[in-house]
């Protein structure tokens, strides 16, 4: 098995949240949050999990004849599998025969033709309840499995633009950058980029989610770089920005310390206990004291784990929910002067009771590649 005594852990920690729901089953049918309870990493699953009031878990694995045997290798022993002709949703409302009760249903995920299905298949005893969020809710907390893959694919992502910078860049596309970076994570056996990579230089950098272009990138320039790796089915996500020669102007440098400062202070305010809100603040209030709030526009940060962007948020309008030990999120702020230039610097962080971990470890200070 894939995960063992973790995955079953997993799935008597849903059970309880079934309970608080009041739910008597849930069905988990986004492909991350399967792979998360069961192992299974195809592409055509779907799991049922029942809780009843003591506690136990009941699980059931649905999937098609092309995964019979990944799936045996895969599926935890807390799932018993079940190989289906046909509709994955049929399969589960004929498990639910003889039966009733509430099942709950991912609402964010589950498209409106799958539900009418669900809704006609589905036992007369059995009631809908939309249930976003069960899963994701316990992904939010790592486990030391998940950091120790996370923390691997941020040391791969780092080795591989230290890789891409002793090459040099300077007179190279963006694209060709991007690329590079890209192969060379694969290369160190990275499963995928966490997101296509982001390689932006001069005022192209005032575009947050800038994509690299086929223009050359100049000398006396910053450009920022935005990358990461997915390793065991685990993201890293990191940001750096550098200076392509010693005659960057004054004016890039005194952005480069403001973004930095402020990023060193939001890292500094990562424990467990404040909101994300209240770390956004403390980040931000350094950019604003400067005056430079309003080219801030971004929140500073987002969980990371098997997606890129998850629970919980650091920011001003997402930030409600307190940081808890085993959440894994990423400082990035960031100040973009539209048709001249931007800056932004991003850690990866683990929330520790009474502080944090960084995962990556890439120099901050302002280095010249050339």
């Amino acid at each position: 098995m894939s995960a063992g005594a973790t995955d079953a852990a997993r799935a008597t920690k849903l059970a309880a949240q079934l309970r608080e729901r009041e739910l008597d089953a849930l069905l988990v049918s986004a492909p991350v949050n399967v792979r998360y309870l069961t192992g299974f990493t195809g592409s055509n699953g779907i799991a049922l999990v029942f809780a009843d009031g003591a506690g136990t878990i009941r699980g059931r694995f649905f999937t098609d004849f092309r995964y019979r045997t990944q799936s045996a290798e895969q599926v935890d022993d807390a799932f018993a599998r079940e190989i289906v002709v046909g509709s994955l949703i049929d399969a589960v409302a004929g498990a639910l025969e003889g039966a009733g009760g509430r099942l709950g249903f991912d609402d964010a995920h589950l498209t409106v033709a799958t539900h009418r299905r669900l809704r006609e298949a589905l036992p007369a005893a059995w009631e809908l309840a939309p249930s976003a969020g069960a899963v994701e809710r316990l992904r939010a907390i790592k486990d030391d499995r998940e950091i120790a893959r996370m923390r691997a694919a941020a040391q791969l992502a780092d080795e591989a633009l230290r890789g891409v910078l002793e090459a040099g860049i300077v007179g190279r596309s963006e694209r060709d950058v991007a690329i590079e970076l890209e192969l060379r994570m694969r290369r160190l056996g990275a499963d995928a980029p966490s997101f296509p990579s982001i390689v932006a230089a001069g005022m192209h950098a005032a575009l947050p989610h800038a994509e690299p272009r086929d223009e050359a990138i100049a000398r006396d320039l910053l450009v920022t770089i935005d990358w990461g790796a997915v390793h065991e089915g685990y993201c890293s996500d990191s940001t750096r920005t550098y200076a392509t020669g010693e005659g960057v102007s004054g004016r890039a440098r005194e952005i480069y310390a403001l973004v930095l400062a402020a990023q060193e202070s939001g890292v500094a305010a990562v424990t467990a206990g404040p909101t994300g809100r209240e770390v956004d603040a403390v980040a931000r209030a350094v950019i604003e004291q400067a005056g430079e709030g309003e080219h801030f526009g971004h929140g500073l940060g987002h969980g990371v784990g098997m997606e890129v962007h998850e629970a919980p948020r650091l920011s001003r309008t997402e930030g409600e929910r307190t940081l808890l030990a085993g959440n894994v999120v990423t400082v990035e702020p960031g100040i973009y002067l539209p048709g001249k230039l931007g800056v932004r610097i991003e850690d990866l962080l683990v929330v520790r009771d009474g502080g944090h971990e960084v995962l990556n470890g890439l120099d901050k200070a302002l280095t010249v590649i050339s």
